[in-house]
């Protein structure tokens, strides 16, 4: 018995033909069994393998060098969380003193009791009545964000929502998009001037929320307004913008506050029904892409 298998390369999943008109600039993508390096010298990263005197890839991804250490970094692959990434994540479980989380990483993550604020951001030591009452303040299904605070030795990640700035999310529209799209920058929380807030999870999970006031809604963390009614307007601002996020994605390019608002104003000419059109993902993506390059320069 056989079987047509049809296999397409990582090349041709990308169109790169309206991005990559400065060819130069243009990230070169490897394929698993490709040749990165045939040079002597070069040792072997991630993502690659030794056969004969060349360095393969073992993975769909772009090379990044360090010195004489050559990796590829994968287009897509699980979440690798390190101590510090802010993340958004769903509440999965409810155990004791603990809450399993799913954080797109290859294991759940943890969140412990003693690692979140209590109601009203009270401080004292955990009692047995806030164990019991662990449902009252996140359930299974409840979107939170949160730092990685741990990372244990098998990989599991301990969060850690001890800040006002972090916990249960409330309205909004959550985005997922492959981590390595996700820039790592000094701050991941936003306040675009398009009227929307946005949390880049380092994990590829991106929440769009209507914009709030610094310090507001507070509550230690566990506040929410499910039965306050989002204008129109703030409603299709939030869907541009999650249509502009998986343009971009659509694209491989870097996902960070200046490429997200840059893809919202290039994306204005359009209505935002249409922006997921082949046309208009690739016009929107070319001029944030033109732009952010005159930016640098």
């Amino acid at each position: 018995m056989t079987t047509n298998v049809n296999i397409r390369l990582a090349l041709d999943r990308v169109n790169m033909g309206l991005l990559a008109q400065n060819q130069a600039n243009a990230p070169r993508l490897y394929t698993p069994g490709e040749v990165v390096t045939a040079q002597q010298g070069f040792m072997k990263g991630h993502g690659t393998y030794v056969e004969g005197d060349d360095i393969k890839a073992s993975v769909a991804g772009v090379m990044e060098q360090v010195n004489k250490l050559v990796s590829i970094k994968p287009l897509k692959s699980r979440y690798v969380g390190e101590i510090g990434d802010v993340v958004v994540a769903r509440i999965t479980e409810v155990q004791q003193k603990r809450w399993k989380v799913e954080t797109n990483s290859r294991l759940d993550s943890i969140l412990l009791l003693s690692s979140v604020n209590l109601p009203g951001g009270e401080l004292r030591r955990r009692a047995a009545e806030d164990e019991q009452a662990m449902r009252k303040y996140l359930q299974e299904g409840d979107l939170i964000s949160a730092e990685v605070q741990n990372i244990y030795d098998e990989g599991t990640l301990s969060l850690y929502t001890r800040s006002l700035k972090y916990g249960k999310l409330s309205q909004g529209v959550l985005v997922k998009v492959f981590p390595s799209l996700v820039k790592r920058r000094k701050t991941h929380f936003h306040n675009l001037p398009c009227g929307a807030s946005i949390i880049l999870g380092n994990n590829g999970f991106i929440w769009i929320s209507p914009s709030r006031a610094d310090g507001e809604g507070g509550d230690g963390g566990f506040s929410q307004n499910l039965s306050e009614i989002i204008p129109r307007g703030d409603r299709e601002v939030i869907a541009r913008l999650r249509n502009c996020i998986l343009a971009l994605a659509h694209c491989k390019m870097m996902l960070y506050d200046t490429s997200i608002q840059y893809a919202y104003e290039e994306s204005m000419k359009y209505e935002v029904h249409e922006l997921l059109q082949q046309e208009a993902i690739f016009d929107v993506a070319f001029l944030t892409q033109h732009r952010l390059r005159l930016q640098e320069e």
